[in-house]
């Protein structure tokens, strides 16, 4: 009996093939097996529910139901209330525990998908097929995998973070209404946090809108008083009035002196901190010491930061290598530029830095968005535990973000204790709280605007004078330093 030739079948249509059935099979055990693995990709447990130990599906689809439940729950929640998301991310033992879980779920998953490849009997499929399943097995492994690792690892930077910078101190509450964080900035190497600071301001936040007021303190104001009661106080019972004393040197006679704070971790912060509540009358709830040569570190990790130049401003000094300038005009500028826009003297004067040093932190605090804190989440949480240290404890972090979040929606307010207002060589104490008190009430819209004000702004808007980079002078005052709407001064 001849043997049949390859081709159409008797009863097949003129012009068609039909695959023999061999092939055809084959073809069905593959798209079974790639079934079964995008099956497990979408519902864990589900293959092995469809065609293996069914007792290993039911608990995997359960434990994806409860998982996705929560998961869904929380997304809602932390939309509708935003606290919620805060909370979560700042709960270091939560995120300790969706850490590990990440990492649990991640070889669970990968072991599901890998029996589902072995349930699709891949020795039984031909040769191409068989490669083409471990092509497939392997892509949705490394993809599950891939993933959630990444996310743990992004939980466990997040918790890091937490534990590195921010303390188990107890909360402090409001004092009148108002959160009031000193903000302490200088150079540190070892042993050197806070050592005669270059910039000192107080952040006073509404615990309610989030209503921000800068007031800044020149590092080398005089005879001042200390907080009544403290041992800087007891020390300098008339103000702090020796020779060549000074508001930044504070921290430093305190450490040279650490045996009259016996129960002091942070002698030269606590000493500072007793100045700066003297000099204006408010209770300080907690302190943050910005290494300002890490702030460069911080300024990359977020891409950069966009400013207002107004004039030339030097990059180091003439004697340093990289001496520039920054020229005039709205300028993206990285960590070392910004640095040097917020710290340069050279041609200028310390309240012309003051000024410059308030249009950074306005310009981080509008230009940062979530996106960009996402993106570069690993770098900016690096250089944040190596730029800042605080007192500020981790039951509160979440309570900041969110006076920072309204914060950002709303105008700003500056006031820094400076000439021509203050005489910082004997500065009128009566007229500093006065000053700091108007400013507060001002900004919560208690106090109209003076019309002194009103006229230096008239005069500032048909003459502006400059001085290192800042609408003003040191005779009349630069705009930054005393302004309702830091934004618009800068």
């Amino acid at each position: 009996m001849p043997s049949q030739l390859p081709g159409p079948a008797p009863d097949a249509p003129a012009g068609s093939t039909r695959r023999p059935p061999d092939e055809r099979a084959a073809r069905v055990r593959f798209r079974r097996a790639v079934a079964l693995m995008v099956m497990t990709l979408v519902v864990p447990g589900s293959a092995q529910l469809v065609a293996g130990n069914r007792d290993v599906g039911r608990l995997a689809m359960r434990i994806w139901a409860v998982l996705l439940a929560t998961g869904t729950a929380c997304l809602g929640l932390s939309i509708l209330w935003h606290p919620f998301a805060f909370w979560a991310a700042s709960n270091t033992l939560l995120l300790g525990v969706l850490r590990v879980g990440l990492m649990a779920l991640a070889v669970g998953w990968a072991l599901l998908i890998v029996d589902a490849w072995r349930l699709g009997q891949p020795l039984g499929l031909s040769l191409p097929h068989r490669r083409a399943a471990v092509g497939v097995n392997g892509l949705l492994c490394f993809s599950v995998v891939g993933t959630l690792l990444f996310g743990a690892h992004v939980v466990g930077v997040q918790r890091d973070f937490l534990v590195t910078m921010f303390g188990d101190g107890e909360a402090a509450g409001a004092a009148d209404g108002r959160f009031n964080v000193l903000l302490l900035g200088g150079d540190a190497g070892a042993g050197r946090w806070g050592l005669r600071p270059d910039s000192l301001t107080v952040a006073s936040i509404d615990a309610t809108t989030g209503k921000t007021v800068l007031i800044s303190l020149p590092r080398n104001m005089a005879n001042f008083p200390f907080r009544e009661g403290s041992v800087m106080d007891r020390q300098f019972p008339d103000g702090f009035d020796c020779e060549g004393c000074y508001l930044n040197g504070v921290s430093t006679w305190a450490g040279d002196h650490a045996e009259l704070f016996r129960h002091s971790d942070q002698p030269g912060v606590d000493a500072t901190v007793s100045a700066v509540e003297g000099i204006t009358d408010l209770d300080i709830s907690y302190w943050a010491m910005v290494n300002l040569e890490g702030f460069k570190d911080l300024v990359d990790a977020f891409g950069g930061v966009t400013l207002n130049v107004r004039d030339q401003i030097p990059v180091g000094l003439p004697t340093d290598s990289y001496f520039r300038y920054i020229e005039p005009g709205t300028q993206r500028l990285d960590g070392l530029e910004t640095l040097w826009f917020a710290r340069a003297r050279y041609g200028s004067d310390d309240y012309s830095r003051m000024a410059r040093q308030k249009c950074v932190m306005n310009a981080m605090l509008q230009q940062v968005s979530p996106q960009v804190a996402l993106k570069n989440f690993s770098r900016i949480a690096r250089a944040s535990s190596e730029m800042v240290s605080t007192s500020i404890p981790r039951s509160e972090v979440d309570r900041f973000v969110q006076l920072a979040l309204l914060a950002k929606d709303q105008k700003i307010s500056t006031l820094s204790l400076v000439p021509p207002t203050v005489d910082t060589a004997d500065p009128d104490m009566d007229l500093v709280h006065d000053k700091v008190a108007e400013a507060i009430d001002r900004a919560e819209g208690d106090a109209p605007t003076s019309s002194g004000g009103s006229d230096k702004g008239k005069k500032r808007k048909q003459a502006p004078a400059m001085t290192g980079g800042s609408i003003g002078s040191m005779s009349e005052g630069y705009a930054a330093n005393e302004s309702s709407d830091l934004g618009t001064a800068c």
